[in-house]
């Protein structure tokens, strides 16, 4: 049996942003349809702060098993498994071989150095935001991109695979 893989996915501004007063700062729903083709099917790990963000009529994701890590031992979330250490949270099972992290910021800082892959959309503007995606180091490598692409709410944006080497 393969051991599981453990993906990050995250939208991100040239500037990093990833995140702003507890939402996304742009609309581009071409990376919606991503996240959710890239994550169906499979177990998505986000922080409590992530969960909360999410408009209640779309959570828990559906077609996902949902884990929400936090550390308050008595918070619950419909829908949702609660953990609160992250290796447990990395250990669950996934149907699709990749375990996917979602969100935010202090769980992908985390997550990186146990990561195999990103999947990063870059929207091609400069934002103020509170929240950033994490830095990569330099092992890892570009293994898909498809190039600057024209979303329909206006703004350019592309998608890249990341794998480390």
């Amino acid at each position: 049996m393969q051991q599981q893989q453990i993906g990050l996915v995250w939208a991100r501004s040239r500037n990093g942003v990833i995140g702003a007063d507890g939402g996304i700062p742009w609309h581009v729903p071409e990376d919606m349809a991503h996240f959710k083709a890239t994550t169906l099917g499979a177990t998505v790990v986000m922080g409590r702060r992530t969960w909360e963000s999410i408009p209640p009529r779309f959570r828990p994701f559906a077609g996902r098993r949902n884990i929400v890590l936090t550390r308050d031992t008595a918070w619950t979330a419909d829908g949702a498994e609660v953990v609160h250490d992250l290796g447990v949270a990395l250990r669950v099972p996934s149907d699709t071989g990749t375990l996917w992290v979602v969100g935010g910021g202090a769980v992908y800082a985390d997550a990186v150095p146990l990561a195999d892959r990103v999947s990063e959309t870059v929207v091609d503007a400069d934002v103020d935001g509170d929240t950033r995606a994490p830095e990569l180091g330099p092992d890892w490598r570009c293994a898909d991109d498809s190039g600057w692409l024209l979303s329909t709410k206006g703004l350019r944006y592309r998608i890249t695979d990341l794998r480390r080497a």
